[in-house]
Parts: structure tokens; C-alpha cells; sequence
């Protein structure tokens, strides 16, 4: 099974409390897009408020397909008024780049260290052929804190929600 150090790319500057959206474009970017959306990002986060107050938050292109944004509430609460700017956000990014933010019926797995998508309808065949197996990680997208993005953002298949959805073989 594959291993992928989190920690290293999400800031240690967070308490684990710490809420997080993940949103998980239809198509990789190439390394120009990535650094152009990781430059909007830090303009977004860098003069994110609530209510006249500034949000210590982060956003960053992982991957180069999910754009994860943390919010330490601590200080100040998110209000569904800075929510809605981070979504104006990613809807700009969507009509920017000709891409999908919120396709939830894409499933992303890493394959040799890499985001692969498949249409969840298609999922079972990729076990059935061999291309994915019980242990092949999955990209668990409803985390909502950084300790759930740490711990289980990517969890192995059989672990997942899809796994009651799907007939894993027990591979010896």
C-alpha cells in the first residue's frame, strides 16, 4: 500500500479544529495553472474576512487537482458571508480553467503517487480488472477538520465509504 505524508504539505500552524473544504477538480493541472491558482488562492486567503475581521486562514492546490482552504476559527468564526467569498472563489477558478469543482460522482485514487479519477459507476470494473484494489487510497473529500484531513483524507479502499458500495475481493 502506498503512503503519502500529509503533514508535510497542509501548515502545522493549525489547531486540529480547524475547518477545511476540499474541493476536487475534473482534471489535473498542468504546473502553470497550479502555480497561477496557488497565486489566486494566497490573494483570496491573504485578505479573507469575517464581518470586517480577518480570517487566519490557508489554500493551496494539492495534488494538482484539490483545492484544500483551512480556516483557524479561534480568533474569528467563519460567517456564512466569508464561506460564500471562498465559493465565489472556486466558482471563478471553475469559469477560469473550464473545470468541475463539485462533480461528486468523480472518485479520485492515488495510483503510483498520482490522482486518478474514475466515474464512481466505473469503480467496480477497475477493481474487477485489477487497476485498483482493497488497498488502493482514496481521496475521502468530506473532511472537515484538519485533524480529518490528516487522518482521513486518504484512506485505503476498503476503509472508505465506497467500500459497502462495492465487492472487494480479499486479495491474500
Amino acid at each position: 500500500m502506498e503512503t503519502v505524508e500529509l503533514a508535510g504539505l497542509i501548515p502545522p500552524h493549525f489547531l486540529d479544529n480547524s475547518r477545511v473544504w476540499i474541493y476536487q477538480s475534473s482534471r489535473a493541472f498542468i504546473p502553470k495553472e497550479v502555480q497561477e491558482i496557488n497565486e489566486q488562492l494566497y490573494q483570496f486567503y491573504a485578505q479573507w474576512q469575517a464581518h470586517g475581521a480577518p480570517v487566519k486562514g490557508w489554500a493551496s492546490l494539492l495534488f494538482r487537482q484539490f483545492v484544500v482552504i483551512i480556516a483557524d476559527e479561534t480568533d474569528v468564526e467563519v460567517s456564512g458571508c466569508s464561506t460564500d467569498s471562498s465559493v465565489r472563489v472556486i466558482k471563478s477558478l471553475e469559469r477560469q480553467y473550464d473545470v468541475n469543482f463539485f462533480d461528486r460522482m468523480m472518485i479520485t485514487f492515488l495510483v503510483k503517487n498520482k490522482a486518478e479519477m474514475l466515474p464512481f459507476n466505473q469503480v467496480q470494473y477497475a477493481i474487477d480488472k485489477g487497476f485498483i484494489n482493497k488497498d488502493t487510497l482514496v481521496f475521502n473529500n468530506i473532511a472537515t477538520t484538519k485533524k480529518d484531513l490528516l487522518e482521513k483524507w486518504l484512506v485505503p479502499l476498503n476503509e472508505s465509504w465506497l467500500a459497502s458500495r462495492l465487492s472487494i475481493p480479499e486479495i491474500i
